[in-house]
């Protein structure tokens, strides 16, 4: 007992002289006696469970917790840690002495946070301060982690793998009304992020210890001064005249709002990000052409493990309203991903994944977001990115019926545009991928393939979506006539339409077989696949077996209709 006595009034002394001593009145952290303190006067306290002692404690810490945010910009020693035990104290004994934490926390974020995430210490600890409070943060404070996901999305792109674990932990908490929209750009954008920050660091030195608000504050004349020169001689700010052939030549603008975008500390809401600006044209060409860093590596592996999570959240706990309002950001920013190849493809993977499982949850938002799908399936040839979005949309409008049988209207307008895109392909001979000049044979069967994989699913959305909608079917019947005496397309193509035409001679099978795959009501003579083992089926029309003698026929429907099947067989 009297240890512990003697233990409390050296440190109470200890925090009180630290408090007033003018030596340390412009950096309190360089007190290499204050963290002990501070943490060992919180133990205290904790442990003796007495209000007395934290009453008597809660002054001095208060004191030294605002000379340690009015220096912080000049100190040179980190103050991170120190901030994070003062936290925990006004998080556990706020109550007793009626303190609210909220502006501490922000204020650790704006004025400490901003210049130590790259600190692998600070940057460890504030994650672990994260996950420790994460319940009281939540509740209390459900807007913080919202409002500085840019913050905490600098910290793990700096820091890698090492932190990922404890990152993800935290992550469900950066989600809310306000910043699940935001947050998608940002995540996906994770290692254009990180060229950004490396830029930074060759441009003006070591991260720990500057904020990037200083360097967006000191290049603010330079911008002016490179807007009135456009202005007077017609250059551009993107120019960049001198010596082009300088190692910075291709990196990121300095000057380009698209930098400070990537760069902010704070959610201020969606900001749509220019990929043709200079800054981010300049950043893309210097990750091309340059080797990529570990951290950039490990930015690039993370990725599509945080969009994992963050999709996984969005189906689970997210309101429709943002979803629906996501998935045409979705569709956006599929041809717009940073250009590496696994990570592309891992990344569009999961974006398409998302969006026909939102499709698959709402049908509805099929017919809602009719605009933004019309606009996608107008570009299936600007590129093979785009061409696998339209391939995807061409499927969830046959497979949800273009909405429902509540949206008509939509329905028809998206069977407008799915005609159109069939009689595009009939019309023209070529591939139209618009990058005709000079192609391999090799480059062109693979076009000639992708475009056939493409004709599949729109042929089949027709049939389907006539089939769910009766009023299409006899405009679906004249397209898939065309198709069907049309050579000028793949063999599989004009024979798939022949079949649908087939098929829809015969209205209780065609709904079986085109029908919708769920919530679907059992009417008279409609075949029910699942049952196909037990009862013997009549009537069938036999010419859709081809030559495929003794395969029963629900199989033979299923793998000659099913589109999900043609994407595995890579037609």
């Amino acid at each position: 007992m009297v240890d512990r006595d003697r233990d409390w009034e050296f440190h109470l002394r200890s925090l009180s002289a630290s408090a007033r001593d003018s030596n340390f009145s412009a950096d309190p952290a360089s007190d290499h006696n204050l963290l002990p303190s501070v943490r060992k006067l919180y133990e205290l306290c904790k442990s003796e469970e007495s209000e007395d002692l934290v009453t008597r404690v809660y002054p001095q810490i208060n004191k030294i917790f605002q000379r340690l945010v009015s220096s912080v910009s000049q100190s040179r020693t980190s103050n991170g840690l120190i901030f994070l035990a003062i936290l925990q104290f006004f998080l556990d004994f706020g109550e007793i002495v009626l303190h609210d934490a909220d502006p501490s926390l922000r204020t650790f974020f704006r004025s400490c946070l901003s210049r130590e995430f790259a600190d692998p210490v600070v940057a460890k600890a504030t994650l672990d301060f994260l996950n420790v409070n994460k319940k009281k943060i939540l509740t209390s404070f459900s807007t913080l982690l919202p409002q500085f996901f840019p913050l905490l999305l600098k910290l793990i792109a700096w820091n890698g793998e090492k932190l990922e674990k404890s990152f993800l932990k935290v992550f469900p908490g950066l989600i809310s009304p306000g910043s699940f929209l935001p947050l998608f750009p940002s995540l996906v954008d994770l290692p254009i992020l990180v060229v950004a920050l490396e830029k930074v660091e060759r441009s003006t030195g070591p991260l720990i210890g500057s904020s990037i608000a200083s360097i967006q504050k000191s290049t603010a004349p330079e911008m002016l001064f490179a807007l009135m020169d456009e202005a007077y001689t017609g250059s551009t700010i993107g120019d960049g005249g001198g010596d082009s052939e300088s190692e910075d030549s291709n990196a990121i603008d300095v000057a380009d709002p698209v930098f400070f975008d990537i760069l902010k500390d704070e959610n201020d809401g969606l900001a749509e990000r220019h990929w043709t600006s200079p800054g981010m044209a300049a950043a893309l060409q210097a990750a091309i052409n340059t080797p990529q860093s570990d951290r950039l590596k490990q930015a690039l592996n993370m990725t599509p493990r945080i969009l994992d999570l963050y999709f996984a959240i969005a189906l689970r706990d997210v309101h429709n309203s943002l979803i629906c309002a996501l998935l045409p950001l979705i569709m956006t920013r599929n041809a717009t991903i940073f250009p590496d190849k696994i990570f592309s493809y891992e990344v569009r993977k999961r974006l398409l994944e998302f969006m026909l499982a939102a499709f698959q949850r709402s049908p509805d938002f099929i017919a809602l977001l009719k605009k933004p799908i019309m606009d996608r399936l107008a570009e299936a040839y600007d590129s093979a990115a785009k061409t696998e979005l339209a391939l995807q949309l061409c499927w969830a409008i046959g497979e949800h019926g273009g909405g429902g049988a509540s949206h008509k209207d939509q329905a028809r307008e998206l069977f407008e545009s799915l005609e159109l895109l069939l009689y595009e392909n009939l019309s023209s001979s070529r591939l139209g991928l618009r990058q005709e000049s000079a192609l391999s044979s090799e480059g062109a069967n693979f076009r000639k393939s992708s475009q056939s994989r493409l004709l599949c699913f729109v042929v089949t959305a027709i049939a389907k979506l006539a089939t769910y909608h009766r009023e299409l079917l006899p405009r679906a019947r004249v397209s898939l006539a065309k198709v069907a005496r049309s050579r000028m397309s793949d063999a599989r193509v004009w024979k798939r339409a022949h079949d649908y035409l087939g098929l829809m001679n015969e209205p209780a099978i065609c709904l079986s077989v085109l029908g919708p795959s769920h919530g679907q009501m059992q009417n008279p003579g409609t075949v029910n696949w699942s049952e196909g083992g037990k009862k013997m089926i009549a009537h069938i029309p036999f010419y859709i077996l081809g030559e495929q003698e003794g395969v029963h026929p629900s199989m033979i429907f299923r793998s000659q209709i099913s589109s999900r099947e043609e994407d595995e067989s890579g037609l």
